[in-house]
């Protein structure tokens, strides 16, 4: 097994549900009778995984005959609250929404009372909103994960590598592995729970191994991050401070980075260009870095399978989108919103998680 599942998925089986449970109206986005569009704001189509749950959502509401219409934010708060407001006026009959700005609760609660006034649904996706903002419209949900859990199971999965491949990972010798941390976004709760929780985890696996904890590369970076300043957790940001990192830390100067710990998938397949470009993490390298990441996207699926990455935590993009149609038609019809979905995965009666499981390629 390839995959290691950790509790149930949020459906009965997602590709049957995908194909099934989702599929109750007419042909090729007809809209089933109804009237107005289902708006789908994204944060930005820029997102690797993203763009995942876009073409399964656009495939599961197409086969339901949903009319659809998908809206870019590209990464830009102001442009969505701008999209929201155009997708009322035009009649949108539901609001799906992948927040950009998760900084602090005013551009969820803008769309909240937009949503209200309107008096249609509203649900949130992949991007945390606030139980106490949800909470506050009877027709709003949320559709996530427990973000917590993936920064858990990717430490865990860390400590172990560790655990079993300590000295190879040691590259200088001393009983330490120092390590870099890409975060994709300040203030983000996914981001902010997978930081924390992905070297808590490993070191309480190298604690009871008897092996010291990590260590940080750079002992004056107090906050034991790199941040992608532009809050897009891309590729292109991993590459560039991978590359910053190398310029100093390298087995030249005896004080290689010996471990890459990133958020999402994107950066750390950044990192890895980063490592490829001075001659690391090839099939032919003498030092191959592991580098650990969240998502599972194909990418990151390949370069584990060539032996570039170690492991991921596969972020179910089937599933979510799966999830929402099925919400879209149960809150559109006038039904239960988590109508047909996994309750054990429902969380009161504003949220459903959508498990994880981890990925290594063995």
């Amino acid at each position: 097994m390839k995959f290691r599942n950790f509790g149930k998925l949020a459906l009965a089986g997602t590709m049957a549900f995908s194909l099934a449970a989702c599929s109750s109206g007419g042909e090729g986005g007809s809209g089933a009778g109804a009237d107005g569009e289902v708006s789908v704001f994204y944060y930005t189509y820029g997102d690797t995984y993203i763009s995942s749950v876009r073409s399964n959502l656009d495939a599961d509401l197409k086969d339901a005959g949903i009319n659809y219409v998908d809206y870019d934010a590209n990464n830009n708060q102001t442009t969505q609250t701008e999209q929201v407001q155009t997708a009322i006026s035009k009649g949108s009959r539901c609001l799906v929404v992948n927040l950009v700005d998760t900084a602090s609760n005013d551009a969820a609660t803008n769309i909240i009372d937009q949503a209200q006034a309107a008096d249609i649904p509203v649900i949130f996706f992949n991007r945390s909103v606030s139980e106490e903002v949800i909470s506050a419209y009877d027709k709003a949900a949320f559709v996530g994960t427990d973000y917590e859990m993936a920064g858990k199971m990717q430490g865990d999965m860390i400590g172990d590598y560790l655990v079993e491949n300590f000295d190879k990972a040691d590259l200088n010798g001393d009983g330490e592995i120092s390590y870099v941390m890409f975060k994709g976004q300040q203030g983000n709760a996914e981001a902010d729970a997978r930081t924390e929780y992905a070297v808590k985890n490993a070191n309480e696996k190298l604690k009871a191994a008897g092996k010291k904890e990590l260590k940080f590369y750079d002992a004056s970076n107090s906050d034991k991050y790199l941040l992608d300043k532009d809050g897009a957790w891309s590729a292109a940001q991993g590459t560039d401070l991978m590359q910053t990192v190398l310029s100093q830390y390298n087995p030249s100067n005896d004080n290689m980075v010996e471990l890459v710990i990133a958020n999402n998938d994107d950066m750390a397949l950044g990192a890895i260009s980063a490592l490829e470009n001075e001659g690391y993490n090839k099939s032919d390298s003498e030092i191959v870095i592991p580098v650990f990441g969240v998502d599972a996207t194909d990418a990151a699926i390949a370069k584990i399978k060539e032996g570039a990455m170690t492991g991921t935590i596969k972020q179910d993009a089937e599933g979510m989108a799966a999830a929402l149609c099925r919400m879209v038609q149960n809150m559109t019809e006038g039904k239960d919103k988590f109508d047909g979905l996994d309750a054990e995965n429902v969380i009161g009666t504003w949220r459903i998680n959508i498990p994880y499981s981890t990925y290594t390629g063995e």
